[in-house]
């Protein structure tokens, strides 16, 4: 009778963790920092965990199809960055100097090249040692039918993982890496954070990661929407998600706004400038795959980082060049963009 029971009570908690977040149960004093005992095994209930590790080796994200990276497209954007301060620009390579600008966050492309310096337009030269290279990221997000069997998260930033939930991260452990999904089969909460079980004796706290949490439909078409929490947007069709990845919202002088908007302008590339004579001034020549739908705050590639999973805008919501080619083939004007936060 007593092994019945615990049978019917693992069945419950495996149904608590499909598709929706789990909602995260305090430590369990018991076993929370018990690695390995007679009746617990890596802070859980011996019983809860091998029932766990079954569904752990049973089912992995990474058979999740994800879209296609396009890796001649990522060089085509692959753009230099001037420096963010005085530059002085020649008429010729060792000529007369034409001008000095302080370009702020600013990115060009390189017409021409000639014995240790470039042209970047018209005729500005400057020493080639003086601008720095930008490699677009290979990142790319997966294609859904239907919220995963477990709950998704991935990693926004390369840790090594904890045996216990609240543990330490152990370098014996394998590096758990940048942007690699991953199921979340138990959810703990130690202190103000949530912590998860991600594999076989991994846990790894919320704040190095970003969640796929379900949301209530907001459209009978297809429609997207963009957790601010969690730096997760998903593409539905109806109540379905058929696409999800991390993207970059605003910082926090520079944030997103909340609320419900349509996509009012496609643009296969453009250019983006603001903030000019201010410490925040940027100018990107060339922006791929731009959905406008708040203003001139939009969704598009993304060629000059690769921080995805965190704040890293002017507002505007970042994803990589893949991700953002797949949702702008997906989009059309007129469809709903819902900017919500999780938590």
């Amino acid at each position: 009778m007593k092994n019945l029971l615990r049978a019917a009570l693992l069945v419950v908690l495996l149904m608590a963790n499909f598709a929706a977040s789990p909602a995260a149960v305090q430590a369990d004093n018991g076993c929370a920092q018990v690695v390995r005992s007679e009746s617990c095994k890596y802070g859980l209930p011996a019983w809860e965990y091998d029932g766990l590790l079954a569904q752990m080796q049973a089912h992995s994200p990474q058979s999740l199809p994800r879209v296609a990276v396009d890796r001649a497209e990522l060089r085509r954007y692959s753009l230099y960055q001037l420096p963010r301060r005085d530059v002085v620009f020649y008429d010729a390579p060792n000529g007369n100097p034409r001008e000095a600008v302080n370009p702020g966050y600013a990115f060009t492309a390189v017409r021409e090249e000639r014995d240790g310096w470039v042209r970047i337009d018209g005729e500005r030269w400057l020493p080639a040692d003086q601008l720095s290279g930008t490699r677009a990221s290979g990142f790319s997000g997966v294609l859904l039918n239907g919220y995963p069997p477990f709950p998704l998260l991935w990693m926004a930033r390369s840790v090594h993982a904890a045996e216990v939930p609240g543990g330490k991260m152990l370098q014996r452990l394998p590096v758990l890496a940048k942007h690699t999904p991953y199921y979340i089969f138990k959810t703990v909460r130690v202190g103000n954070w949530d912590w998860y079980l991600i594999g076989d004796g991994m846990w790894v706290e919320q704040r190095n990661v970003a969640v796929l949490q379900p949301v209530e439909p907001k459209h009978s078409g297809r429609w997207i929407a963009v957790d601010l929490y969690e730096q997760v947007a998903v593409a539905f069709e109806g109540g379905t998600p058929v696409f999800a990845t991390l993207i970059s919202s605003g910082l926090a002088k520079t944030p997103t706004r909340e609320g419900m908007f349509a996509v009012w302008a496609k643009l296969r590339s453009g250019s983006m400038s603001g903030y000019e004579g201010k410490p925040e001034q940027y100018n990107i020549p060339v922006v791929p795959y731009i959905l406008y739908f708040d203003g001139s705050i939009g969704l598009h590639g993304t060629f000059w980082h690769n921080g995805f999973g965190y704040r890293h805008s002017r507002g505007c919501v970042n994803l990589s060049i893949s991700d953002a080619r797949w949702l702008y083939n997906f989009a059309e004007v007129g469809t709903p963009v819902y900017v919500w936060r999780s938590r």
